[in-house]
């Protein structure tokens, strides 16, 4: 299967159970973008329930800015915040601890573009998950393609319906399974054993 797919921050886990199962993957780098969509945030499970960490960006003046062109709203501190966010919710868990210094970076180095961040995101992540991550991008955008299957859907979580076999969360016993999170979700909770949780379920 060829895919075509969007890069957001720290994906859903939709996104790569995608890309796992994918024999090759293309990133759609040429759309304009679209707000209220998972390109600059991203869902966790906190000590209240889900939380949406969202990533602050410059505004445009144009009334089609390529996603690719988009920069980030630095003069917030953002970064602290998701991180102290993050901390909240999966210090206690197995894994944040061993995984802790290998997404430290995205929240201490500043990026200027806000796709820059999301293949930075994603470059650690399948790292942690010991996961082949070779890609390409657009070089134009189609609404529509012929030669793969395409999953640009799923950087809209409303459009986003994959259920996914429950597995061990932190706050469970509060609020009970929350499905399909962000990535650092199940990596945190699973480790190492995240990436056979993704080969084994179905979009």
């Amino acid at each position: 299967m060829n895919i075509l797919i969007h890069p957001t921050y720290f994906p859903s886990i939709s996104h790569f159970v995608a890309m796992v199962k994918a024999d090759s993957i293309t990133f759609e780098t040429e759309d304009n973008f679209q707000k209220q969509t998972n390109r600059n945030r991203m869902y966790i499970y906190s000590p209240n329930g889900i939380q949406m960490l969202n990533i602050p960006l410059k505004h445009s003046k144009e009334a089609h800015q390529k996603f690719k062109d988009v920069r980030i709203e630095n003069a917030f501190d953002w970064q602290k915040n998701h991180f102290k966010s993050l901390e909240a919710a999966y210090r206690t868990s197995p894994f944040f601890e061993y995984f802790e210094d290998d997404i430290r970076p995205i929240f201490e180095k500043k990026q200027e573009f806000m796709m820059d961040l999301t293949f930075q995101t994603m470059e650690i992540v399948t790292d942690c998950l010991g996961m082949d991550f070779q890609f390409e991008k657009t070089t134009e955008y189609f609404h529509e393609v012929a030669d793969k299957t395409d999953f640009r859907h799923l950087a809209n979580g409303k459009k986003d319906n994959a259920q996914f076999e429950p597995y061990t969360q932190v706050f469970e016993e509060k609020h009970g399974f929350l499905n399909n999170l962000s990535i650092l979700d199940l990596l945190f909770n699973e480790g190492r054993y995240a990436l056979d949780y993704l080969k084994n379920q179905t979009l």
